[in-house]
């Protein structure tokens, strides 16, 4: 129990950084949605852009993230020289990256589609590049179980990002119409959407003077046995990740290319991503258990078999995902204004878009197995799998039925992918999940959101109300089943006074 309070206190504060976050990017959405009509395409753009830095982040790290961790708990090698090779060879890599974009950047934009606006381009080559390179000074704060300082950083980049956007998009366009001598030498109003990239740029740059201390008092050398190791390791992962994340963004990236009409899939894919952002509650809370649980299962497996424990911490993990879908669904009539109502039309997309997210969670407690047996090209096919399955289902569905094709595509991939995992992990590394118990979670989980959905009840504070008693029915049954009040310190301290 004491590791799992342990992963439950680095969750919570991982958890907080990121919910935080998260909260503050969220006022971005309906400043982007406002200032940026559906009907322009030009989230879409936004959209589009940031997919394909996503994996390129991925491919720049090329996994040795997960191979610091791996490589830094055996108990025969040097955290730090672990640490330095790893800077080393990420560092490298992210700077020729940078080097090849800026010098082919007219011929990559074109490819892109983004000829008119080239820099768009560079600009965030830069900031993934960044990005990349300060990963590994983020995994090493993991590692380090500094999750404080993870969190500040972090959270630092929202606000200062906000601030920034805010500027551009709200506060120069007031200058510009009351005292344009001000702003006129460098602010262009029809250049909004490049503004977005401008404040990502900064603010990433702004983020790597906290590193400081993380980037010095050791020395920066390569030892070429431990490199390729690490390298042989980490290559299954970076397959992982790279075909991981195009299931996640995959249908970002090509959906623009999915119509005749370029501009059409722009305003769709705006629509799509602006009421997919309601749904990022499910993602906030994967992210920060998977920020603690990384660097939680290497070093627990140094202590021995712990299958107990990972099987204890999957139920947890789905226990609490399913009543996190349940509190954005319910309460859908309230998070619905987070983006404007030129994007209301997406918002059907919300509870697909969370069943994809719960079995991305779930695939990631599953994933544990391969790596832990440093199989991990296990991870690679599963995630070829899931990228074809997404893949092709995106290109005949979606120039049909549009985003909502998508939408089920991601869920039918991770789906897949999930029950591979299972199957064959259970041969391999088998743990005994509570298949029952999460199966009664499952049930009453699904039930209560058909009776909340379909009972009809036309005053939106009776119908939240009736809603609020069903969200407090299932936290009875979390309580009664897996979490009694007598476990929980402050209560249990009540009690026996």
């Amino acid at each position: 129990m004491a590791g799992l309070k342990t992963l439950a206190k680095d969750t919570a504060i991982y958890g907080l950084s990121s919910i935080v976050g998260r909260f503050l990017n969220y006022l971005l959405v309906p400043l982007y949605t406002a200032v940026l009509p559906a009907s322009s395409g030009e989230y879409g753009v936004v959209s589009n852009v940031y997919s394909f830095t996503a994996l390129m982040l991925v491919l720049l790290t090329f996994g040795m993230e997960t191979g610091f961790f791996r490589f830094a708990n055996k108990t025969d090698e040097d955290p730090m020289k672990v640490y330095a090779n790893s800077l080393i060879s990420v560092g490298g890599v992210s700077l020729i990256f940078v080097l090849l974009c800026l010098m082919f950047l007219h011929p990559v934009a074109n490819l892109l589609d983004y000829g008119n606006h080239p820099e768009f381009i560079g600009i965030m080559a830069v900031v993934v590049a960044l990005d990349s390179f300060q990963c590994i000074p983020f995994a090493y704060l993991r590692y380090k179980k500094r999750p404080i300082k993870f969190a500040a950083i972090k959270i630092f980049f929202i606000v200062s990002n906000i601030a920034f956007n805010l500027f551009f998009l709200l506060l120069c366009p007031w200058l510009n119409a009351h005292f344009p001598g001000l702003i006129s030498w460098f602010y262009d109003p029809d250049y909004l959407v490049g503004y977005i990239f401008i404040s990502n740029l900064i603010c990433t740059a702004l983020q790597m003077l906290f590193f400081i201390p993380e980037l010095k008092g050791f020395a920066y050398r390569v030892d070429p046995k431990l490199l390729k190791r690490m390298v042989v390791y980490s290559f299954p992962v970076l397959i992982l990740g790279l075909v991981g994340i195009l299931n996640q963004t995959v249908d970002k990236m090509i959906y623009p290319f999915l119509f005749t009409d370029r501009q059409e899939g722009l305003v769709q894919l705006g629509i799509y991503n602006a009421a997919s952002k309601i749904a990022m509650v499910m993602a906030m809370f994967t992210q920060a258990f998977r920020y603690a649980y990384e660097p939680f299962v290497f070093g627990k497996n140094r202590e021995g078999d712990n299958r107990k424990m990972y099987a204890s911490a999957m139920k947890y993990f789905l226990i609490f995902s399913l009543l996190a879908f349940l509190a954005v669904m319910f309460y859908l009539d309230l998070l619905r204004y987070i983006v404007n109502r030129g994007y209301w039309a997406g918002l059907s997309v919300v509870a697909i878009v969370m069943g994809a997210e719960i079995f991305k969670g779930i695939y990631f407690n599953l994933s544990f197995w391969y790596k832990l047996i440093d199989e991990t090209r296990w991870g690679a096919y599963f995630s070829i799998v899931g990228c074809v399955v997404i893949v092709a289902l995106n290109v005949i569905f979606v120039p049909k039925y549009g985003y909502v094709a998508s939408a089920w595509a991601s869920v039918a991939g991770y789906a897949v992918i999930t029950i591979l995992s299972y199957w064959i992990g259970q041969k391999k590394y088998p743990i005994h999940y509570d298949l029952k118990s999460i199966g009664m979670y499952v049930l009453i989980a699904a039930v209560l959101y058909v009776i909340g959905e379909q009972v009809p009840i036309q005053n939106v504070i009776l119908r939240l109300a009736f809603r609020t008693v069903l969200i407090l029915l299932f936290v009875a049954y979390i309580v009664k089943k897996d979490l009694p009040l007598s476990q929980i310190p402050l209560i249990n301290r009540f009690i026996k006074k």
